[in-house]
């Protein structure tokens, strides 16, 4: 298929094309676009995509019917800064070589398209952001986005995708993640959209979360989250119960289930468990001083 080895573009999204992708492909070496969306393309996500491909920047393969793991040769994508696998039959675990991706941890910018080719294609791409489909064309180079969701992953959430400090949306929803939000999450400090919604999560909302202040838009709706809701920075804003519903363990503000602290209970029982126990030790030294006081009387009237 790629008979142009300084193809540099290639959009087939929304087509009703179908089958495996062509081996042709992989003579495609300084392809920088591929977006094969809402397609009906299957099997595994090619190895050369991060093999012989490896000037790729923006990958959308979202709306198939993929199959298998996510390969970790895409970590291999240093300029990669979009990457959609949103909506396939990807299964396994999330893999933690993501979190190297470079053009995702620093804020060096990376344009492989000599400028003359501009002058004939301006790059546009359709991608989910606050949960609501946009279209992107002159950012698009400034857009960073980690989408994976509608697909079926499980384990946990890698720690090492907290170091991708210039993401902007990372949507790993509807899956059958599990485990604990990572704790360092609050590393994501250019994160607008989070969206870890329908899974399997349990823990508590890492207090870290807090400092990501570009915040925005979040959804941790339909897991198994518990104890209080942080009460600073963004979360100040984020008035809506939904986004937080199908955990019934989590409480505080915007929901109506108040929070206790976790020894409240127990620090009550055994305050008034201590204070019975000492006022029964006080009777029953009341009741032998008593005793003792009787018979030294006793005593005394018999001398």
């Amino acid at each position: 298929m790629c008979s142009f080895p300084l193809l540099v573009w290639l959009k087939l999204g929304s087509n009703n094309l179908a089958g495996e992708l062509s081996l042709s492909l992989q003579n495609c070496t300084s392809l920088s676009y591929l977006d094969l969306g809402e397609n009906r393309f299957f099997g595994n996500i090619p190895k050369w995509i991060g093999g012989s491909v490896l000037s790729l920047s923006e990958l959308r393969m979202r709306a198939n019917m993929f199959s298998g793991k996510i390969p970790e040769r895409l970590c291999h994508l240093s300029h990669l800064h979009i990457l959609d696998l949103g909506q396939n039959n990807l299964s396994g675990s999330i893999p933690p070589c993501l979190g190297n991706l470079s053009r995702l941890t620093s804020l060096t910018s990376y344009s492989p398209v000599l400028p003359s080719a501009r002058l004939y294609f301006t790059p546009q791409m359709d991608l989910i952001v606050n949960g609501r489909q946009m279209q992107y064309t002159s950012i698009l180079k400034l857009v960073n986005i980690i989408n994976l969701s509608s697909n079926n992953l499980w384990g946990k959430i890698p720690e090492e995708l907290t170091n991708l400090s210039t993401l902007g949306t990372l949507n790993l929803s509807r899956n059958h993640l599990t485990g604990s939000i990572p704790e360092k999450i609050g590393g994501l400090q250019r994160l607008e959209t989070l969206d870890l919604s329908s899974n399997h999560l349990s823990g508590p909302i890492p207090t870290s979360m807090s400092s990501i202040t570009s915040l925005s838009h979040l959804n941790l709706s339909y897991n198994n989250l518990f104890g209080p809701i942080p009460t600073t920075n963004q979360f100040l804003t984020f008035n809506d119960p939904s986004i937080y519903d199908g955990n019934p363990e989590l409480c505080g503000p915007p929901l109506s289930a108040e929070c206790h602290s976790p020894n409240d209970g127990d620090v009550e029982d055994k305050d008034d468990k201590d204070g019975d126990e000492t006022e029964d030790k006080l009777d029953q030294l009341w009741f032998y001083l008593s005793i003792e006081a009787e018979n030294m009387g006793n005593g005394s009237e018999c001398g």
